[in-house]
């Protein structure tokens, strides 16, 4: 693997490792489906604190996965879509060499 493939790798590393939490994917989830909302809101009909929310949120923002805007006392958090597709198009990479190698061998098996 090249350098400059490794230094991808260990870029991305943190958005997989965010992602591997159920509540910061949910909020990912929802973020990127309705758009931008305050801890309230995404807080409003949960059984995690708003606490615990905003602490998942740092996380996510550590990971360049969502930002946080002030608007007034408010926080507002929204979804930031470029490190997601950052890591997808690596995932895509790794499905590729998979598909390369599972043809090779069974063009192996078949001879």
């Amino acid at each position: 693997m090249a350098r400059s493939e490794l230094a991808r790798w260990k870029d991305a590393a943190p958005v997989f490792a965010a992602l591997g939490d159920e509540t910061r994917l949910k909020l990912v989830a929802r973020l990127s489906m309705h758009g931008p909302e305050s801890i309230t809101r995404l807080t409003a009909d949960s059984r995690v604190t708003r606490q615990a929310i905003t602490k998942h949120l740092e996380v996510l923002a550590g990971a360049g996965l969502v930002r946080d805007v002030r608007r007034g006392r408010e926080r507002i958090w929204e979804f930031e879509g470029e490190r997601l597709d950052e890591a997808r198009r690596l995932l895509k990479e790794i499905s590729k060499g998979w598909d390369v190698r599972l043809e090779r061998l069974r063009r192996f098996v078949e001879e």
